[in-house]
């Protein structure tokens, strides 16, 4: 017999990445170094002037195209309808899990670029030194007000409990410091 609480499954609701506008200078870069290379290779009389070349234009898309690509690639933001999962790493995979039942601030910074962009920091405060921060990911409005959605959905019995007992003025006489 199934069980009297009915338990929501968990479902992914966005993932995200951060906007792809990062990606502009690094393609520019093996845009420009491909064209180099096509116009330049062959045309010294030296092999090993050719082969320096060749060598030193695949450095530079390797460096400046290829890293910050998989960089971008590998750091990701999962929001599922419990909570949200922040990934990070290529060699070393960072994972961080926050649940959207146990509450949290959630706080919007843009630059004028990100603005423009419609782009943003979404900076989660859960009540840790530092807040987590989703960098410049693409809808930021649109994802703060999913988060504050998912928020309010989780709340569990103990959370609104607590809070109700916060924010309720105390009628008991204290000693001063003891409380």
């Amino acid at each position: 017999m199934p069980n009297e609480m009915s338990v929501q499954r968990e479902a992914i609701v966005a993932r995200v990445r951060s906007h792809a506008r990062a990606l502009a200078f690094p393609g520019i870069v093996f845009v420009a170094t491909a064209g180099a290379l096509g116009y330049f290779f062959g045309s010294f009389p030296e092999d090993w002037q050719n082969l320096a070349l060749l060598t030193a234009g695949l450095l530079l898309i390797v460096v400046a195209w290829f890293l910050p690509f998989f960089g971008w690639l590998a750091r990701n933001y999962t929001i599922t309808t419990r909570r949200v999962v922040l990934s990070s790493g290529v060699f070393v995979r960072i994972r961080q899990e926050l649940l959207h039942s146990r509450g949290y601030d959630v706080t919007v910074r843009q630059s004028w670029i990100q603005r423009m962009f419609g782009s943003g920091d979404l900076l989660i405060n859960a009540g840790h030194d530092h807040p987590v921060v989703l960098r410049d990911i693409p809808s930021v409005a649109l994802t703060q007000a999913a988060l504050h959605d998912l928020m309010e959905n989780n709340q569990n019995v103990v959370s609104l409990r607590r809070q109700r007992e916060e924010s309720q003025a105390s009628d008991e006489t204290a000693v001063w410091g003891t409380r």
